[in-house]
């Protein structure tokens, strides 16, 4: 098992691989990760999508495929009722800056100001012309929420033309597992839960997972405090501020890792109840949530792969 560690989309990346020509194969996934960074960041102004926000107000951007199909998943799941997913909240991503050296609290008449900037169901699209067109101008998109899932299964698509039987991709909190672990005789992986509390490496639980994505999203992720008050950076869409929430990790296990940025970012803000009781619901998807409290709770199918005694 041969192992690379690149920095990129602001996180740092761990690619693991088995392979006759792992160098080779760690090599051709760094590039395909440049590529597809080059087309999905809202950071980079040569971006592809950046050519759709630049174009806000004025006219319809034809874009590739894949940049294509991520935009309509968003805005799909971006206007169901009550989803607090919203891939045209970027002008308030703007306004904060969570994350960043500059981040700051926006005025209540500058976010008042923005939200009217933020509806999805103002992104339009044209499937035949393969066109994205933003109405009105200062629109932003923002797909970080989705954008790492939906590249972690391109890099899977990518690693199966390669002929990989075994990889590990961590995308920083978007894990995917690919093929058996030769780690482990009943060939899950073992993937380690943050504890929410605690430094980075310190785990709440442990996952088996088998040909799985595993993507958390938490508060504790990025956050900067201000005038002795801490502002995380999983904005409300309603509001515009940071979400109110009892959830401090959520995590999702799904067979694509784009179903998992969407359902940690749909459901982040509810109860760990109605978090638990959607995501029983869905086929192939389930949930592990962490609260303020540090108590622990997820989906009946997860029980048996799950540890919580780790000590």
């Amino acid at each position: 098992m041969q192992t690379r560690e690149i920095h990129m989309m602001g996180t740092v990346i761990q690619l693991s691989v088995q392979h006759d020509y792992a160098d080779f194969v760690l090599e051709e996934l760094i590039l395909r990760l440049k590529e597809y960074e080059k087309r999905f960041s809202a950071h980079d102004s040569a971006s592809e999508l950046m050519e759709v926000n630049k174009n806000a107000g004025i006219k319809p951007v034809k874009v590739k495929s894949s940049l294509y199909e991520l935009i309509k998943i968003g805005k799909e799941h971006s206007t169901q009722a009550d989803s607090s997913l919203n891939i045209a909240i970027g002008p308030l991503v703007q306004a904060w800056r969570i994350g960043f050296e500059d981040a700051d609290v926006p005025s209540q008449t500058s976010i008042e100001s923005l939200l009217s900037k933020t509806n999805a169901c103002d992104i339009i699209l044209d499937d035949k012309e393969r066109t994205v067109f933003l109405k009105h101008a200062d629109m932003f998109i923002d797909l970080g929420a989705l954008a790492k899932g939906f590249i972690a299964d391109l890099l899977i698509h990518d690693l199966e033309s390669m002929n990989v039987s075994e990889a590990l991709i961590n995308l920083g909190g978007n894990v995917i597992t690919h093929g058996a672990s030769s780690k482990h005789e009943d060939g899950y992986w073992r993937i380690g839960i943050q504890h929410p509390f605690l430094p980075r490496g310190n785990y709440i639980a442990v996952l088996r997972a088998f040909n799985q994505s595993v993507v958390t999203s938490g508060i504790y992720e990025r956050s900067f405090t201000k005038n002795n008050k801490t502002y995380h950076h999983i904005l409300n869409p309603q509001t515009g501020y940071p979400i109110k929430s009892e959830i401090a990790g959520l995590t999702v296990v799904s067979k694509k890792s784009v179903d998992g940025e969407i359902w940690t970012s749909r459901l982040f803000g509810k109860t760990p109840r109605q978090i638990i009781d959607t995501l029983n619901q869905l086929e192939d998807i389930e949930g592990i949530v962490v609260t303020t409290d540090s108590e622990i709770c997820y989906t009946e199918a997860l029980k048996p792969y799950i540890s919580e005694d780790i000590s």
